[in-house]
């Protein structure tokens, strides 16, 4: 690599990781299509553009940032999973894998085969890949509160497990598509042990090992907060270097590290989790930037009346599949609009991409071609997909309640009702319990009010509240804890930490109150 393109590379992370972070507001609450603006950067960035840089599919630095975006991606969504609600709901994910994933992957590998003429290996890999639903465009609808939670949760289930359920449909797929050899089919079967043995072992032994390790030394020495959260990624990439060198596949590994981690049910800090998918978030979009600079964009190439109606069926096979399997299973707490959020949102994007992308990366002849028409699809899906979820995310998007006149709330009632599993049951009280902290929104306290200390009991609320203070109780666990415990205290405001200060606004609540906050 020249000095030149180190530099161009260099800027080319700075600029994805700037332009995330100032448009994650933006994205989140207007819908835009994430995955569409970085693609844009990448084609002003790229060739057609100013040329900042040009990545062709054989360069190792599209190789490395594809290679450890799809890890992290594996990683963070196994580690996510909460196998109790997957128990819980075993019908849903059965559905949303099978009729959801598994079904439409055959019917688009057998209208490639005729409809475009591909071979049966090739075309199985171009159903497994473009079967695949795309985290990163589903992440925002996943997230925001006014979508079905019964349908957030199949699609989290679904974008979390199925592509661990194709990946080894490519990875067979590839064996028929080298040469036919004796030394092939020995090389062969390595691979299927690798597959199916050495991969999933290694991940689970990274997994069992790392997270000891993590727990043990926790409890006797401490482990910094911001060190846990790196952890992830070393959890994962040591996963995924240890069954490459066994001879197994390193992406399967990472996802059997991820899922033995979320089976140990060891508890660890939301940065543990949330570190990994926003690192994993930022490998994804950086993919996308380079993708967006020229690769991408050889799929209108492909621009033609059969392409077309294959892109289309392609788009329309999970839907035409799963609407009726699900409407016909009557899936507890799947009501009609659930029901229509989760069949119609599958969108293709990085994930198709990444899955194609391994017979490129593997030389397999007539690869390039494979990626070109996935290329296509994605562009449509990021089109059609991308811009429903925008009108979804506006059709929802509700003025948030305000406090009203009167910002001092009752606290007696609001305390003394409050659920235990939400705020603990210490022999003090459940403030003490929960760790409460309080975050005065004025800069010191006015005259005549009590000074307010850094930690609260509810005796010194009420003593707030009777020398006149105003006094605001805010629920700010993370988005990831909230969904484990969906209580919250009578009276309580809602202010998750990742966006506290503009739903704070939007509330209503005083500059002078005192915000009592719990996050446990």
């Amino acid at each position: 690599m020249t000095a030149e393109s180190f530099t161009a590379t260099v800027a080319l992370i700075g600029i994805v990781i700037l332009v995330s972070s100032l448009l994650s507001g933006v994205v989140e609450r207007t819908g835009v299509p994430q995955v569409a603006i970085f693609l844009l950067i990448g084609a002003t960035l790229g060739p057609y553009g100013l040329g900042v840089f040009d990545l062709a599919l054989e360069s190792p630095a599209l190789r490395a940032i594809a290679t450890l975006g799809l890890v992290l991606v594996l990683f963070s969504d196994a580690i996510s999973l909460d196998l109790g609600e997957i128990r819980r709901n075993r019908k849903l994910a059965l559905l949303v894998l099978g009729p959801g994933s598994l079904i439409p992957a055959a019917i688009i590998a057998v209208a490639s085969h005729f409809m475009l003429g591909l071979s049966w290996a090739a075309a199985a890999i171009v159903g497994a890949s473009l079967a695949s639903t795309d985290p990163v465009l589903l992440r925002g609808l996943i997230r925001r509160t006014d979508v079905p939670a019964q349908a957030r949760l199949a699609l989290r289930l679904e974008s979390g497990m199925n592509d661990v359920v194709l990946l080894p449909i490519v990875v067979l797929s590839m064996l028929f598509l080298r040469e036919p050899s004796v030394e092939a089919h020995a090389s062969g079967s390595r691979l299927a042990l690798g597959l199916f043995v050495l991969g999933p072992g290694a991940g689970v032994l990274a997994g069992l090992i790392g997270i000891t390790l993590l727990d043990r030394v926790r409890k006797k020495f401490g482990v910094r907060r911001d060190y846990e959260s790196l952890y992830a990624l070393g959890v994962a990439f040591t996963a995924f270097a240890a069954a490459e060198a066994a001879g197994g596949s390193g992406f399967l590994a990472a996802f059997a590290a991820g899922i033995t981690i979320a089976a140990l049910d060891v508890e660890l800090c939301d940065c543990f989790l949330d570190y990994g998918e926003a690192t994993g978030e930022m490998f994804l979009l950086l993919t996308f930037v380079a993708f967006g600079g020229s690769l991408i964009w050889h799929g209108l190439d492909m621009l033609n009346v059969p392409t077309v109606l294959f892109a289309l069926l392609a788009l329309a096979a999970r839907t035409l599949v799963l609407f009726p399997v699900l409407k016909q299973a009557r899936v507890a707490g799947l009501d009609a609009d659930s029901l229509r959020v989760v069949a119609w949102f599958g969108p293709r994007g990085l994930s198709t991409l990444l899955l194609v992308l391994l017979p490129v990366f593997d030389g397999i002849p007539g690869a390039e071609q494979l990626f070109t028409l996935c290329c296509l699809v994605v562009l449509m899906s990021v089109l059609l997909h991308g811009s429903a979820i925008g009108f979804i995310v506006r059709r929802g998007d509700a003025a948030p309640p305000t406090l009203g006149a009167a910002p001092v709330l009752d606290m007696t009632p609001a305390l003394a009702d409050a659920p235990v599993t939400a705020l603990g049951d210490g022999a003090t009280s459940p403030l003490t319990r929960a760790g409460l902290a309080t975050a005065g929104v004025r800069n010191a306290p006015a005259a005549g009010t009590a000074a307010v200390p850094e930690r609260i009991t509810i005796e010194e609320v009420r003593e707030l509240q009777r020398s006149g203070e105003q006094i605001v109780l805010a629920d700010v666990r993370t988005a990831r804890t909230f969904e484990d415990d969906p209580f919250i205290a009578r009276g309580a405001v809602r202010l998750p930490p990742d966006d506290a200060v503009r739903l704070a606004r939007n509330h209503g609540i005083p500059w002078k109150a005192t915000l009592v906050a719990y996050c446990a």
